[in-house]
């Protein structure tokens, strides 16, 4: 797994706002084992309903080599099991075209099979994490067509600035919606990234940081969608204090 140049160039297919609440899927700890959850905020949706639109599920070590890694369910969790420590790991859900119908409900249906929809977004869902200390830069995942990545050596303490680039397709992208805490704090105003895709914040929790980031781009199927709704999340855990 190579680490990819940045390119200068942001992205053009920015059409829309991203939405503040959308869902998302990330990585936490649930009783020693890499989870991944569905939701938003304290809201820990049914993820095992979601297992087969999950894919790309991929894990690498300290030193980017690939770990082989496969999803199980647990219970009402979505695991996942490696061969190995993973130092890296991340997974794309395929979450399907939803409609939005004048009466409020949401449905899970494409423009033409809801003809009197006022919106239809189709929506992917990206989540990387960090397992532990690396020894070399977290890579831009071409899975990851949608990916947060740390900028420099991810401080010790909350509170620290810590710099983050959203790339879009490799490339850094203007725009695009980011919040510093999608699990204790999902309403929070969102801090668009500059020119060359990044945003500097303060690490917020001593504990595990899910910072989420969104973008909206055109549709390629107007029959069927209005546009497409990218979620990432980046995970990581800063240690605390020995008991």
């Amino acid at each position: 797994m190579k680490t990819l140049a940045w390119s200068a160039v942001a992205a053009t297919a920015i059409l829309a706002p991203a939405l503040a609440q959308a869902h998302g899927i990330w990585f936490a700890q649930r009783a020693k084992q890499i989870a991944i959850i569905y939701g938003v905020g304290a809201d820990d949706l049914q993820t095992v309903k979601r297992l087969p639109g999950m894919e790309n599920l991929q894990a690498w070590d300290a030193e980017l080599n690939p770990v082989a890694a496969q999803l199980r369910t647990d219970g009402s969790l979505v695991v996942v099991d490696t061969d190995a420590p993973p130092t890296i790991v991340s997974v794309v859900l395929q979450n399907g075209t939803w409609s939005w119908l004048p009466d409020g409900e949401i449905v899970k249906k494409s423009k033409d099979e809801a003809p009197t929809a006022t919106k239809t977004e189709t929506t992917i869902k990206y989540a990387v994490t960090i397992q532990g200390p690396l020894t070399k830069p977290v890579p831009l995942i071409p899975a990851q067509a949608l990916q947060i990545v740390p900028v420099g050596k991810i401080p010790e303490k909350l509170g620290e600035p810590l710099t983050y680039r959203v790339s879009w397709k490799g490339k850094p992208v203007a725009g695009a919606g980011v919040i510093n805490d999608f699990v204790n704090d999902p309403d929070a105003v969102e801090v668009k990234t500059k020119a060359d895709g990044t945003v500097t914040l303060p690490v917020r929790n001593q504990g595990l940081n899910v910072i989420r980031a969104v973008l909206v781009t055109p549709t390629d199927n107007p029959a069927k969608t209005d546009h497409y709704e990218h979620t990432a999340s980046l995970a990581f855990t800063l240690t605390h204090k020995p008991e």
